[in-house]
C-alpha cells in the first residue's frame, strides 16, 4: 500500500496525527500534483506544519500545477487574516511620506492596486506575490539582523544606497549616518528606488516611522536618481556649513564588531593590528575580559562616587555618564573605549557615520566540553562562550558584525604548546594556580567554536577569516572583510601597528607585519606527526570545507582500533605535559601533618602526583574519543543544530598570489 493510500485510510478512521504525519511522508516521497496538492490541504486543515504547507503549495504553484487552487488557499489561509494589518501599515506610512519634504512624489497607488501581495510564512517572514507575472517570490525577512551590503565604502560623498528593503538596514543607516547638522555638512542618505510601485507595495511590510523623524533621507525614485547629490542650501536654503562638529555621544554608538577568540594563536593580534588607527573605528587591542570588566567596574564606582571636588572626573566621558539617566554595561564599555586615547587615536571625528567598537574579549584559553544529550546528539557547551552569549555590554548592541580569524589546526596546535610550555618555564603560578602544559591536543579537537547555531544573535551576521589569507593575500582579504563589516577599506589597513608602533611584535619571536614566515612554521619540536594525523582526521569535515588540503591524514577510512593506537604515539605532547608537571610540583609539593609542613619536593611524591596526572590525561583522551567516532554532528546546550560559520570570499581579480590550501 502506498504512502497516500495509507494517510487517507488514517484520515478516514480520524486518526488526525498518524494521517499528518502520513501526508509529510508523501510530499517527502515526492508525490505527483495531485498527491501533493491533497497532503498540503491536509497538512493545513489538520493544524500540522502550516510551513510544510505553504511551502508544498507554492511550489506546485511555481511549477505550473492547479496554480489558481494553490493560489486561493494561500490567500484564505495566509494572506486575508493579515490583509487589515498590511493595508493599516501602508496607510499609516503614505500618510507620513504624504508630509515628507525629502519625497518628490506622492501619488500612491490604492492599496487594492499594488501589484506585490505579502504572504506571512512565519514570524517576521514573507513571501510575496507579484500579481504582474503571477508569480511567488523568494521569502524575505525585513528584520533579519544582517547588513547585507558594504553601504559605507565611501565616505567622500553622502551615502547612497539602491533598493533597500529591509526594515534592519533602514534603520541601520538611519542609526549610523550622522545628521548634516552634527557634521557640518550635507549627510543625507540617499535611498534610490528603480519602481515606484514596488516600493509602494513594500509599505505593508516596512514600517519607515523612524526615518520620517529624523528627516536624514532623502527618497529617489527612478531617473530622479540624476538629482543625487542635492545641493541642499541652494534648493531647501539650508546652510549646514553654519553648524560647528558636534562630538560623538556614547549612546549614539549603536554598532559593534566582534573579533572573537576562536581558540589560541590564530593570529589575532595580526588582525587588530590591521584595524589600530581605523578612522570609523574605536579600536583596542585584545584585552582579557576579566580586565575589562574589571574596568567597567572601577568606572561605574568612580562616577556614582562622584563629587564635585572631584576634580580628575571632569572629562567628557565622565560628563556624558555623570549626567545620563541609568547608564548600561553597554555605556560603561562605550565609556571605556571613548575615554581611550590608544582606542580613538586614529579617529575621524567628522566623518559622516558613527565610530563602531571594534571589541576582542580575550581569555586564557577557549574550552569545550562534550556530552551526549536524551537524543543521542554530542552537545558542545563553552563556558568562555556562554560568558560572552550572556554579557549584557555585549548583547545591547543593536547592530552586531562578528569575525573569526582560523589558522590551519594543526599549526595553531603546535603553537599552542610551544607558548604553554614557554610559560612553564618562565612563571611557576598564576593566580594561586600551578603554570603547566593542559592536554591542548584534546581541547584542539574538542574546541569546534567553528560551528555555530545561525539563530545566534551574535554569529548571525558573522564569517570566518583565514589567517594564511590574510598573510598572503592581504588586499584581496582585507579589502573583502571591510565589505563585510561595512566600514571602508583605508590606508590605515594596508600596514599593522599598534599605539603608533608600526609593525610590532606582538609575542617575543613573533614575526612582524605581513612576513608570511607565520605561515609555514610547523613547530616539529613541540608537535609529532601522530598528532596532527589525529587533529587532521577529527577536523577533517572543517578542513575541507575552509579550503585546508591534508598534510598528514591520508584520507583513508580510519576505525576504533587505528583511533586506540594512535592513542599511544602522543610523545610530544605527553612529554611537554609530564614535564611542566615535574617542574613545578618537585619544586612545590608538601607533604604536611596536622597542617604542619614536615617535607618539601619530596620526589617520590611527586613523581606519583605526575604519574597519576598522567593516567587522568589518558583516560580523559578515550572517553573524548568515544563522542568523536560518534561523528561530526554537533549540537548546543539549546539542542539546536550548529553549522560551519560561512569563510569569507576573496576576489580572484585582487589575489597577489594562489590561495593557500
Amino acid at each position: 500500500m502506498e504512502a497516500i493510500e495509507i494517510a487517507r485510510r488514517l484520515a478516514q478512521l480520524g486518526r488526525k496525527n498518524e494521517a499528518r504525519t502520513a501526508y509529510e511522508l508523501v510530499i517527502h516521497q515526492g508525490a505527483n500534483p495531485a498527491g501533493a496538492l491533497e497532503a498540503a490541504v491536509y497538512i493545513l486543515q489538520s493544524g500540522g506544519d502550516h510551513r510544510r504547507a505553504f511551502t508544498t503549495l507554492c511550489r506546485l504553484h511555481g511549477e505550473g500545477h492547479f496554480q489558481s487552487e494553490c493560489l486561493d488557499i494561500l490567500t484564505q489561509a495566509f494572506y486575508t487574516p493579515n490583509e487589515k494589518l498590511m493595508k493599516s501599515r501602508y496607510e499609516n506610512n503614505c500618510k507620513r511620506l504624504k508630509k515628507y519634504p525629502y519625497l518628490f512624489r506622492k501619488d500612491f497607488p490604492q492599496f487594492e492596486k499594488l501589484p506585490l501581495r505579502f504572504y506571512p510564512f512565519d514570524d517576521g517572514g514573507y513571501v510575496p506575490f507579484d500579481r504582474r507575472t503571477n508569480h511567488f517570490g523568494d521569502y524575505v525577512k525585513p528584520r533579519k539582523a544582517v547588513i547585507s551590503r558594504n553601504f559605507f565604502h565611501d565616505l567622500e560623498n553622502p551615502i547612497l544606497a539602491k533598493d533597500v528593503y529591509s526594515q534592519y538596514e533602514l534603520e541601520y543607516l538611519n542609526d549610523n549616518v550622522r545628521k548634516s547638522e552634527w557634521v557640518g555638512r550635507e549627510n543625507h542618505i540617499y535611498l534610490h528606488y528603480s519602481d515606484w510601485d514596488t516600493f509602494c507595495s513594500w509599505l505593508q511590510v516596512l514600517n519607515l516611522r523612524p526615518l520620517a523623524e529624523e528627516e536624514k533621507a532623502v527618497f529617489l525614485i527612478g531617473n530622479e536618481l540624476e538629482q543625487y547629490p542635492i545641493d541642499f542650501k541652494e534648493r531647501f536654503g539650508i546652510d549646514y556649513s553654519q553648524y560647528p562638529l558636534k562630538a560623538v555621544g556614547i549612546r549614539e554608538i549603536n554598532r559593534l564588531i566582534w573579533h572573537t577568540q576562536l581558540s589560541s594563536h590564530n593570529g589575532g593580534d595580526f588582525f587588530n593590528e590591521i584595524f589600530d588607527a581605523h578612522p570609523n573605528l574605536i579600536c583596542l587591542p585584545s584585552m582579557m575580559l576579566d580586565n575589562v570588566e574589571d574596568g567597567m567596574t572601577a568606572l561605574r564606582k568612580s562616577i556614582e562616587n562622584w563629587t564635585p571636588s572631584t576634580v580628575e572626573l571632569r572629562t567628557p566621558v565622565a560628563e556624558e555618564l555623570l549626567n545620563m539617566a541609568g547608564p548600561t554595561d553597554k555605556d560603561y564599555l562605550i565609556g571605556l573605549f571613548l575615554g581611550s586615547g590608544t582606542g580613538t587615536i586614529g579617529l575621524d571625528r567628522a566623518s559622516r557615520i558613527v565610530p563602531a567598537i571594534f571589541f576582542q574579549p580575550h581569555f586564557h584559553n577557549i574550552v569545550y566540553d562534550m556530552k551526549v544529550n536524551s537524543s543521542n546528539q554530542v552537545e558542545l557547551y563553552s563556558p568562555q562562550y556562554e560568558q560572552l552569549r550572556e554579557s549584557q555590554m555585549i548583547q545591547s548592541f543593536k547592530y552586531i558584525k562578528t569575525f573569526t580569524p582560523l589558522r590551519r589546526f594543526t599549526t595553531s596546535y603546535g603553537a599552542t604548546v610551544k607558548y604553554m610550555f614557554q610559560s612553564a618555564k618562565t612563571r611557576d603560578m598564576e593566580d594561586g594556580k600551578l603554570i603547566v602544559v593542559n592536554d591542548a591536543l584534546m581541547q584542539r579537537v574538542m574546541n569546534r567554536s567553528f560551528m555555530i547555531d545561525r539563530q545566534d544573535r551574535l554569529y548571525m551576521d558573522s564569517v570566518l577569516v583565514r589567517f594564511e589569507d590574510a598573510k598572503l593575500n592581504p588586499k584581496a582579504t582585507f579589502t573583502a572583510l571591510a565589505a563585510f563589516l561595512d566600514i571602508p577599506y583605508t590606508k590605515s589597513m594596508t600596514y599593522c601597528s599598534l599605539d603608533g608602533e608600526i609593525d610590532p611584535e606582538s609575542l617575543e619571536g613573533n614575526v612582524r607585519g605581513f612576513d608570511p614566515a607565520a605561515v609555514y612554521r610547523t613547530y616539529d619540536e613541540y608537535v609529532n606527526d601522530a598528532e596532527r594525523y589525529f587533529i587532521e582526521y577529527f577536523m577533517r569535515d572543517a578542513c575541507e570545507h575552509y579550503g585546508y588540503s591534508f598534510q598528514w591524514y591520508d584520507g583513508v577510512p580510519v576505525d576504533e582500533e587505528k583511533i586506540l593506537s594512535l592513542l599511544t604515539q602522543f610523545e610530544r605532547i605527553d612529554h611537554y605535559i609530564r614535564t611542566s608537571w615535574e617542574m613545578n610540583t618537585f619544586e612545590n609539593v608538601e607533604i604536611t601533618r596536622n597542617g604542619e609542613v614536615i617535607d618539601v619536593g619530596n620526589v617520590n611524591i611527586a613523581k606519583q602526583i605526575c604519574d597519576g596526572r598522567m593516567e587522568q590525561v589518558h583516560e580523559n583522551r578515550k572517553h573524548v574519543v568515544g563522542y568523536l567516532l560518534r561523528g561530526l554532528n554537533f549540537i548546543n546546550k539549546k539542542g539546536q543544530p550548529l553549522h560551519m560559520m560561512p569563510k569569507l570570499e576573496l576576489d580572484p581579480a585582487l589575489l597577489d598570489q594562489p590561495l593557500y590550501h
